[in-house]
Formats: structure tokens, sequence, C-alpha cells
């Protein structure tokens, strides 16, 4: 045979085996696969099976266990079924003793009540008699006293009411003596005390208006060519410069003290530097003025930390550095100010009153004076006016208000103030006032005074603070000591100059003289 036929043979011989292998094998492989998912449905027909009888055996169980727990929620319902009854039975029984003691006791009851229905009648009928007596008693009395029982009642209330008059009279007046002396003694001791514990190393300050010239030729330099430079120094500074005969010196002339005090460190710069034209004039005040306002600050926050007011606006503590420039009678009314927050603090310490509201409203009292030049008013209103704006503690604006007495005080803190106010201004070295002036002030009030019908006799008191006036009780009536006073105080007001304000006190004193024998 040909090799090739014979090649050609064993490969088909060999595809045809194998392909019979490849069959074989497949059904070999599905025989298999049938027996195993014979035996697998088997498996699980056996499973669920097993899983039905386990389920119909719990299911078993829990009927059981379900029926077991009726059984006992059912015993334990019976049981506390008859343990209700029981308790219901015992309370049915005490109810009924209850019953039967209440029953017992409103028989008691009816029975006292009865009682004491015999006893009213019985007290009735005494009254009866009693009353009979009195009014045969009484009308034997008053056949005897020859009154009535209302006359002898308003007369026996008339004697006992004049009495118990007589003697509270008595003892007021008793109680009035002791607390007007223990009163007197206590305020006494506490001005003593605040006066001691404030006082200050001066109590004047003399605002200088003269500035010292290092020799006469500088007063030619001063005025300047046909007097440019004068005129330059007052029309920038707002003050008359008088330029007379005295000897190395210049009188500064302005109602304003802070505009004084300008002039005269300007003047002193300018004097010191030589250079004096229009020019330099300018600058020299410029930086004065600068000087004066930091000094006025300065002062004003200095004064507020050593009285120990704070939250103070600070427009305030300004107005409260210019009253360094301020006097009132050669006393310097910060100062003045100062002393007050202290005697004011001073002396509400010792009454227990708040002693930062008293400091607070003493220093800043005058407040109103620092722009008395430049706003119309009194210095009270102006005070009261800035406190309003600046919103202060209404107890600090009523005692600004109330420190001259132009309202009557209603505070605590006021009164404090308006005798610390007191106090600092009328010490002895305090203010200044030539006597002369003073004695002519002080006649010429009691003067006017005792111009008046029915004035017997007058007092200027107090520095002339106040004037006390007796008037005959016979030609002045009550009724007509109102117009009296307004009469005089009218005549005062357009008569008489004088500082602050003049109390006019009206004195009417009526007496009446009995003898006993």
């Amino acid at each position: 045979m040909d090799p090739i036929v014979t090649a050609l043979v064993i490969v088909a011989t060999a595809i045809v085996a194998l392909i019979i292998g490849i069959v074989i094998g497949f059904l070999y492989r599905k025989k298999v696969a049938e027996a195993q998912i014979g035996s697998a449905e088997e498996q699980a027909k056996r499973i669920v099976e097993e899983g039905i009888k386990s389920a119909e055996a719990k299911k078993k169980e829990a009927l059981i266990e379900a029926k077991e727990e009726i059984l006992k929620s059912k015993t334990e319902s019976e049981n506390e079924l008859k343990e209700r009854r029981k308790e219901v039975t015992r309370l049915e029984s005490r109810l009924n003793q209850k019953e039967e003691q209440l029953d017992k006791k409103i028989e008691q009851i009816e029975d006292k009540s009865s009682q004491l229905d015999k006893k009213i009648k019985e007290n009735e009928k005494a009254a009866e008699e009693i009353k009979a007596s009195l009014e045969k008693q009484i009308a034997t009395l008053e056949k005897i006293s020859g009154m009535s029982a209302d006359q002898a009642k308003e007369e026996l209330m008339l004697r006992i009411e004049g009495e118990v008059k007589h003697k509270m009279s008595i003892r007021m007046l008793e109680l009035e003596a002791q607390f007007k002396d223990e009163a007197d003694m206590k305020a006494k001791n506490i001005l003593s005390q605040a006066i001691q514990r404030c006082a200050p190393d001066f109590v004047g300050e003399v605002t200088v208006s003269s500035v010292n010239l290092p020799n006469d030729d500088m007063k030619g330099r001063i005025i300047g060519r046909e007097g440019r430079n004068i005129r330059a120094i007052e029309t920038l500074t707002g003050v008359d410069l008088i330029i007379d005969d005295t000897p190395e010196a210049i009188t500064i002339s302005a109602f304003d003290p802070v505009r004084r005090e300008i002039a005269r460190i300007a003047l002193e710069k300018l004097i010191s530097d030589g250079r004096i034209h229009p020019a330099r004039i300018e600058e020299t005040v410029e930086k004065a003025r600068k000087e004066v306002d930091a000094a006025i600050k300065a002062a004003g926050e200095k004064a507020v930390i050593q009285t120990g007011v704070h939250g103070l606006n600070q427009e305030l503590v300004r107005l409260l550095g210019r009253l360094k420039y301020r006097t009132s009678y050669g006393q310097n009314v910060l100062q003045h100010s100062m002393e007050v927050s202290f005697l004011s603090g001073i002396i509400a310490d010792e009454l227990g009153i708040d002693s930062t509201l008293a400091r607070r409203a003493g220093l800043l009292h005058d407040i109103g004076k620092a722009l008395t030049q430049e706003v119309e008013g009194s210095h009270i209103q102006i005070g009261v006016d800035l406190a309003k704006k600046y919103k202060e503690n209404k107890e600090v604006i009523h005692a600004i208000e109330a420190h001259h007495g132009d309202v009557e005080p209603t505070t605590l803190v006021a009164i404090i103030v308006q005798a610390a106010d007191a106090v600092s201004a009328a010490r002895p070295g305090a203010r200044r006032e030539e006597l002369e002036n003073y004695i002519k002030r002080l006649t010429k009030l009691e003067e006017i005074t005792n111009s008046f019908d029915g004035v017997e006799k007058s007092f200027a008191i107090q520095a002339g603070r106040e004037v006390r006036i007796m008037v005959k009780p016979d030609q002045v009536s009550d009724a007509e000591m109102l117009q009296l006073a307004h009469d005089i105080v009218t005549k005062i007001e357009s008569e008489l100059e004088y500082p602050g304000q003049i109390k006019v006190n009206l004195i009417r004193e009526s007496r009446t003289v009995d003898y006993a024998k």
C-alpha cells in the first residue's frame, strides 16, 4: 500500500476513534448527571419532608406553650380578683363601722344642740332682766345727776380727750426736743469729720491778669508800627491789652478767663522769643490755644480721677477742666467742685448712702459755670441742660437743680450736695469780699426788709444768704404772710446786688399768757 494512503487511513481511523470516544464520554457524563439529578431531587424531597415534620412539631410546641401561658394568666387573674374581692369586703366593713360612729356623733351633737338652745333661751331671759335693771338704774342716775346718758357720755369723752391731748402734746415736745438734740449732734459730728478729712492745701486762686515785661521798651514792640501788633493780639485772642504807665507790666482785660489765659501764655512766649510781628503772633496764639486746651483736658481728667467719678462724658470732662480758669469770689470753681464732691462722698458714707452717686453730683453741681459767659441763663439751668444732654443720672440732675434752693430738694443726695456746697463756700477763707461792701450789702438788706409795714425786726444771717424777719402778729395774719414774703423778695431783687440767692424767712409768733391762781 501506498504509505500516504496508509497514513491517511491511520489518521481517519484515529479521528473515528476520537469521535467515538467523545460520544461515549458524552453519553457517560449524561448518565452520571442524570443519576446526580435524581439523587438531588430525592434529597430535596427528603429535606422538605423533614422541614414539614419539624414545623409541625414546633407548631404543636407553640400551641402547648400558648395554652400553658393562657392557663397561667387565667390563674393569676382569678387570684388577683379574689384579693380584690377580699379588699372590697374589708373596706365595706370599715365604711359600715364609720357610718355607725357618725350616726352616734350626730345623735350626740343633736343632744348638745338642744341643750344649747335651752341655755340660749335662759340667757336671753337673763339679759332682758339685766337690761330692765340697767334701764331702771340709768333712770335713777339721770334723775340724781340731772343729765341724760348721752350728755354724760359726751362730758366724759371731752374730759378724756382733753387729758390725752395734753399728755400727747407734752410727750411730742419732749420727743421733738430729744430728736432735735440728737440730730444736731449727729449732723455736727458728720460735718466736722467730713471737713477734717477734706482739708485742701488752698482755698482760693487768683487769676493772673498782668504780664511782666523785661523792660519798658518791650511795650513799644508789643504795640508795633501803627499799633498792628497789639491789634493782631487783641483780634486773635479776644482780649483788651491795657498798656499804661505801670512800669514793666501789661494788663490783660477780658471777661472770659480762658481767653485771658491764652493771651497771657501767648504774650509770655512772644516776649521770650523776641520776634513780634503779625505772622508770628498768629502762630504763637495758636500754640497757646492748644496748650490751654490740653491743660483744660488734663485738669478735667485729673479732677475725675481724684474724685473717683467714672464714666463721665468726655465733653463734661472738658467742661470741668474749663472751671480751672473760673473763679467765684476768689475761690477756684474747679477746686470748689472737687471739694464739694469729697465732702458729699464722706457725708454719704457716714449716712450709709451711695457715696459714688453723691461724689458725682457734687463734682457736677457747678458745671454750668463753665458756659455762663457763652450761654444765657443761670449756671444752675445751664448745668441742668448739660446734664440732661449727656444723659446723666436723674438724681444728679436734681442735685444740680436744687443745690441753691431754686427747687425743693427731694432726695438725700440733693440735700447732701446742698450742705457740702454751703460748707465749701461759707467756711472762713474760702471766698473773699471786701469788708466794706459786705457790711453795706447786709445793712441794705436789713433796711429793705424793715421798710415794710408789719415787720417788727429783721436779721441778715448766713453771710447775707438768708434774712430772718419777725412780723407783728396783730398786724400781719397767716394769710398775708405769703404776699408779704413775695413783696420783700421783689424789692430785694430790684434794689440789691448779691451773689447767689437770698432766702427770705418770715416768722409770725403769737403768744397766749394766762396765770394759775
